[in-house]
């Protein structure tokens, strides 16, 4: 394996080449690839560079905890596609994608260094985070992998998780910032905005009659933001527009019904079909939801959300034009 411009992506053992040729690597579920992630990833690729050796992922599809606890799993920060699209951005070789199966799971740690790691990924080099374990019922920890490192031949390098702001980021940290909102602080440990990757959905109507041109998103099951009013960007088939996005169920018009409603500031009539990509992005959070006393008294309202947005896209675009 030997690096090129566009990630390899692997999704089964039986896939990868062989010989696979030596290998610097991480394991994970990178859900969210968080700057703790991509500090690793980076350490990977850099040694991967001076060592000859393709950079390698190896992550999981289902998520472990939808198998193995599925009662307690929760959404994912970035499903499979959002993922790969983020790890590729970092420039890694290439990604292997395990199907998490329960019989995977049963795999001790030992088997898994020597017949996954060693005899068919050739890996050289190990990059894991302190927290990580592995094997059947996770038993095996950064010690155990230290020491099967040693027996078999590749090193294995163990990170601190890294820490903004006095608290160590993590998958964790972040779900809990975007399920209460704050999506300026998410943005820090993503060092990106939240996003969501979805399709259109057809609106109620309410949108052209009452406000501005708007855009739904189709049912969307993994995280979400806290129910509120946010300042976006709306990529839509790679056009951005600035928007104002309601998270909630509009209850100003009585009929609650859970939707992600995007007001595009800058709106021009777009080609739109149910299976149109979209991008939602979340810059910031500007209020609560709110039950208005009439339609009339929501369009007053939404205007001074989408005044108060324009002058926030104005001001990011004053501090990008002085940065340059």
């Amino acid at each position: 394996m030997t690096g090129s411009s566009r990630m390899k992506i692997y999704r089964s053992l039986s896939e990868l080449p062989n010989p696979m040729g030596p290998t610097v690597a991480t394991i994970g579920n990178f859900d969210g690839v968080h700057r703790g992630h991509q500090a690793v990833i980076s350490e990977v690729i850099q040694r991967a560079n001076a060592l000859g050796a393709g950079s390698l992922a190896i992550t999981f599809e289902p998520h472990p905890a939808r198998i193995l606890h599925p009662e307690n799993s929760r959404p994912l920060i970035t499903p499979l596609a959002q993922k790969l699209e983020l790890l590729e951005a970092t420039g890694l070789d290439a990604t292997l994608v395990l199907p998490f199966t329960q019989e995977l799971s049963r795999t001790s740690a030992q088997d898994f260094a020597k017949q996954v790691l060693k005899d068919r990924l050739e890996i050289v080099e190990l990059h894991e985070g302190e927290n990580f374990r592995f094997g059947y019922q996770a038993a095996a920890g950064v010690e155990s992998l230290d020491a099967m490192g040693h027996e078999l031949g590749f090193r294995v390098i163990i990170y601190s998780p890294r820490v903004l702001r006095r608290e160590a980021i993590s998958s964790t940290r972040l779900r809990r910032l975007v399920t209460e909102g704050n999506v300026s602080a998410a943005r820090s440990l993503l060092g990106r905005p939240f996003s969501i990757i979805g399709t259109p959905a057809s609106g109620r109507g309410y949108g052209t009659r009452y406000t501005v041109p708007t855009i739904n998103l189709a049912p969307y099951h993994e995280l979400i933001p806290a129910i509120g009013v946010y300042i976006t960007t709306l990529t839509v088939a790679g056009e951005r527009f600035e928007a104002v996005t309601n998270v909630g169920n509009r209850p100003t018009f009585g009929e609650d019904s859970f939707t992600i409603e995007s007001h595009l500031l800058n709106f021009h009539p777009i080609d739109l079909t149910d299976r149109t990509p979209l991008r939602l992005s979340f810059l910031k959070r500007l209020r609560d939801e709110i039950r208005w006393p009439s339609p009339e008294a929501l369009r007053e309202q939404i205007g001074r959300d989408v005044r108060f947005a324009q002058r926030y896209f104005a001001l990011c675009d004053r501090l990008t034009s002085a940065a340059v």
